[in-house]
């Protein structure tokens, strides 16, 4: 199976570099969810960030908050998350990262959880609201399973936050490129590419930057000087606007950002 190293680093060398798309689980049906992120690994997404809906996300922005509360609504349960997993992984090859508030992975239970991602075909975590000085749990689960796991850098964060965050990480780290919450937006923040310098600096395994990226451009900005750039809120807007064709285009149209000059 490919990993999420494996695939960045490959893209890297191919290409300018990896596109990492987001999707929440359950929106607009549980059906519909998994034919979108099929559709975006067929249109150009190299990597996919399955997000499991919760009652309190703190990180999203409202486009992502209305797909995952539709989700909620529908009567979204974490086994659900598994479940998408699996049939994804069953139809393409991409790696297939859960993003995930952290309080839903202890309910579950941390071991219980890894099992089942490893089991459905899973890659790793991003943990958004996990520090790794509070992940011990998780760092001993993933060792054990072999997942991989992603933690944030921010503007923000200090260096011996840059420090931990690069130690724990494993597959790449995820650098917000914006301080706030999530949203597709008209500029990168400049920050993001000083942050990434640092990540550099510490030896990450890999810097990918999110948060605002909605166009080719600005995939193309980021991959500049990025492993690899993730788009969330664009892919939920075009989920929500035009369906499964409609994100399977922009998924394309974005896709268009990581060709090699």
């Amino acid at each position: 199976m490919n990993t999420v190293g494996s695939v960045i680093r490959r893209r890297n060398d191919e290409a300018a570099g990896a596109l990492i798309g987001y999707l929440p689980v359950g929106f607009p049906t549980f059906d519909e969810s998994v034919e979108a992120a099929v559709a975006l690994v067929e249109n150009g997404v190299d990597i996919l960030e399955l997000g499991l809906p919760y009652s309190d996300p703190v990180m999203d922005g409202p486009v992502i908050q209305a797909a995952t509360q539709q989700a909620l609504a529908n009567g979204f349960r974490l086994t659900d998350g598994f479940e998408a997993v699996r049939r994804i992984t069953e139809r393409v090859d991409a790696p297939v990262l859960i993003m995930t508030y952290w309080n839903p992975v202890v309910q579950y239970g941390v071991d219980r959880f890894a099992d089942d991602l490893v089991a459905a075909g899973g890659a790793g975590l991003i943990t958004p609201d996990l520090i790794p000085d509070e992940g011990a749990a998780w760092i001993a689960a993933s060792e054990r399973t072999g997942l991989d796991r992603v933690f944030l850098a921010a503007p923000t964060s200090t260096e011996a936050r840059i420090r931990q965050v690069v130690d724990a990480s494993r597959g790449f780290v995820y650098a917000v490129s914006t301080m706030g919450i999530t949203g597709a937006r008209s500029d990168v923040d400049r920050a993001a590419r000083a942050l990434v310098e640092r990540l550099t600096a510490a030896d990450a395994p890999a810097s990918c930057v999110g948060v605002g990226i909605s166009t080719a451009a600005q995939v193309a900005e980021v991959l500049a000087y990025a492993d690899g750039a993730i788009v969330g809120s664009a892919l939920v807007n075009a989920l929500a606007q035009g369906g499964i064709a409609g994100v399977g285009e922009l998924a394309a149209e974005l896709a268009r950002g990581t060709r090699a000059e």
